[in-house]
């Protein structure tokens, strides 16, 4: 059976809209929810502004409550069927994270083996055949291959066939029924 991984952060759980109300309620902002989905929060936000975004991210509790990405449980439990699936999300970024990320995992994706969950810094340690993200560089040293999940950090990326959503995920690895 393939092996098909998959990100948590912007491929499963919509992390960045999360960060987008955020940044709209809380911070002080002339900018846009448009322009907040058009790049990079990094190349968007003031270096202040980044810092406390860091801080609250890295807060206990940050993602227990992150929206699940549109069509994402159903299509992963119907791709459990056809391929042995394993969640890698990078969390030694932000160490407060480990205990929400799985038990986010649990409440939403039970089907998944707590065996099958990997909490890791870089991705290019994994054995996959497939390695579904949204940061390029989590791909550029995988040895399997990597599919671009669109997010607006990577807008620019063309090194990688690339999903817009989870309908295209299954487009592109379930049969056609």
């Amino acid at each position: 059976m393939l092996r098909l991984t998959l990100d948590m952060d912007d491929v499963m759980a919509n992390t960045h809209e999360k960060l987008v109300n955020i940044i709209l309620n809380d911070f002080s902002t002339s900018l846009t929810e448009k322009e907040l989905y058009s790049r990079a929060l990094k190349d968007l936000l003031h270096p202040k502004q980044l810092t406390k975004l860091h801080k609250i991210i890295n807060s206990p509790g940050f993602f227990a409550n992150v929206e699940v990405k549109k069509d994402a449980i159903e299509t992963v439990h119907t791709l459990s069927k056809y391929y042995e699936i394993f969640v890698a999300t990078a969390c030694m970024e932000f160490p407060n994270s480990f205990r929400d990320k799985f038990d986010w995992l649990h409440k939403h994706f039970s089907f998944i083996p707590w065996t099958n969950i990997v909490f890791c810094g870089y991705k290019n340690i994994l054995y996959s055949d497939y390695l579904i993200d949204d940061h390029p560089r989590n791909l550029a040293g995988f040895k399997g291959e990597g599919i671009l999940f669109t997010a607006p950090h990577n807008l620019s990326e063309t090194g990688y066939r690339r999903v817009s959503d989870w309908s295209e995920v299954a487009e592109l690895f379930l049969p056609i029924v």
